[in-house]
């Protein structure tokens, strides 16, 4: 099976981090980070940016990108390109492909407050303030 590649909006603001609650399998129910597949001619932060605005209408600017996580369950394969996204503007609602949006603290995602997709956690380490 080839992987399919993904691209995830990782967006921070004042010690939160966007999160969504996934509608459809392999993660449905999960939170993670907005985002979905790489269309073609797309490069991942184009990617990033677009499903973020469409899955929650926020607008962010895309930086690095933080990792790339390999996920394979329930007969998929996802190649997913996570980037660091400095947010600009918009009130998170949900659209799309989820049913919830939130502003997480990122102390709560490091912790596993809620049910998370594979490697949400992780990256939060990766974008936590240091101190």
């Amino acid at each position: 099976m080839t992987a399919t590649i993904a691209a995830l909006a990782v967006v921070v603001e004042a010690g939160q981090v966007l999160l969504v609650r996934r509608l459809n399998p392999p993660d449905a129910g999960l939170w993670g980070y907005p985002g979905g597949r790489v269309e073609a001619g797309e490069d991942v932060a184009t990617a990033a940016l677009r499903e973020l605005r469409e899955e929650t209408g926020v607008e962010a600017e895309a930086g690095e990108t933080l990792d790339v996580i390999d996920v394979r369950a329930e007969g998929f394969h996802y190649a997913l390109h996570a980037i660091a996204c400095r947010y600009l503007s918009g009130s998170p609602r949900a659209a799309d492909d989820v049913d919830a949006a939130e502003w997480v603290l990122i102390d709560d995602v490091i912790r596993a407050t809620r049910p998370m997709s594979e490697g949400v956690a992780e990256l939060a380490r990766l974008i936590a303030p240091t101190g």
